[in-house]
């Protein structure tokens, strides 16, 4: 199989996935395309069905993020090769977060244009609600104050950096979690829904994981992005969660690594250091999209919390 990643899908956010597993004709594509990667035509052979009905539940499938799609040359013109995008789907019921009181969780959301330091290259800008700010593809944009109100930032290599108040050090309870949320997605000229990208995010300067992005998204208009903004620009992202526990780091609920609270080394600390970047040296050098309020499908900045 060409990927390894699983999915763990939120039913509250997550619909346009569900709506592309309800159908038994799709759900059997993916368990073909699990065993390896096949055209319309072998597909349709495979169940009996006609390779126009296959090819648009094929279309929805790759919609909702679920397969990939490329076109090859064949013995008799191009063929449109379908490839599975993760490996395994898990649909995540249980809602942990009401079940800790407002005391168990100090929650600070900052705003994606308060970043403290940043080393970007170009394609890269920002953008407010109302406008570009500064110029595009100028990384020395990112030091204009206008930055404050940003709601999208861009950039292919280097990294956005942002401190949060520490607030574990006023609460006199052990810490059970760090977590930080953010909408993120790939970056490309235009957009391309199969462009991968390795988006990485540090604690304190310790690396949590890296998230490898399907792509950028542009098939829709974000459900808050402004009507100014082009069609053809980033409209969204897909909303991650990378958190750390004294078991390990995850990322959605799926562990990645072995860092644990105790490596963040909290107590030493005033601020928390959040950084996000893409590696020159990364296997997929795709860009960053990072989605704040006013833009993306969450109408959310950047968002850490420190659980009790």
């Amino acid at each position: 199989m060409d990927n390894d990643q699983i999915l763990v899908i939120d039913p509250r956010q997550d619909l346009d996935i569900l709506k592309g597993l309800a159908s038994e004709i799709r759900v059997e594509i993916l368990l073909l395309v699990q065993e390896r990667p096949r055209n319309i035509n072998e597909i349709a052979q495979a169940l009996d069905m006609a390779q126009s009905t296959i090819a648009t539940n094929v279309m929805v499938l790759e919609k909702a993020g679920l397969i990939r799609t490329e076109s090859i040359k064949g013995k008799k013109g191009m063929q449109k090769i379908c490839h599975p995008v993760y490996r395994e789907m898990v649909v995540k019921l249980k809602n942990e977060e009401p079940q800790q009181s407002r005391d168990d969780i100090v929650e600070v959301e900052m705003p994606i244009g308060l970043y403290t330091r940043y080393n970007v290259t170009a394609p890269c800008g920002l953008c407010s609600a109302e406008n570009i700010i500064g110029y595009l593809d100028v990384p020395s944009s990112f030091l204009d104050p206008a930055r404050m109100k940003a709601g999208l930032i861009w950039f292919e290599t280097g990294y956005i950096e942002y401190k949060f108040p520490n607030n574990s050090l006023y609460k006199e309870r052990p810490v059970t979690g760090v977590e930080f949320i953010a909408e993120l997605s790939s970056e490309v000229p235009g957009t391309n829904k199969e462009w991968l990208s390795d988006i990485c995010v540090s604690i304190n300067g310790i690396q949590i994981g890296i998230w490898t992005s399907p792509g950028d998204y542009g098939d829709r208009r974000g459900k808050y992005t402004p009507a100014w903004w082009k069609l053809e620009g980033s409209q969204y992202g897909l909303r991650k969660s990378w958190r750390v526990t004294p078991e390990g780091s995850f990322i959605d609920g799926v562990k990645i690594s072995d860092i644990t609270l105790a490596d963040l080394s909290l107590e030493a600390h005033h601020s928390i250091t959040i950084r996000i970047g893409v590696e020159e040296s990364a296997d997929h050098v795709g860009g960053a999209n990072i989605f704040g309020r006013g833009f993306g499908n969450y109408n959310q900045d950047l968002i850490l919390r420190i659980l009790f």
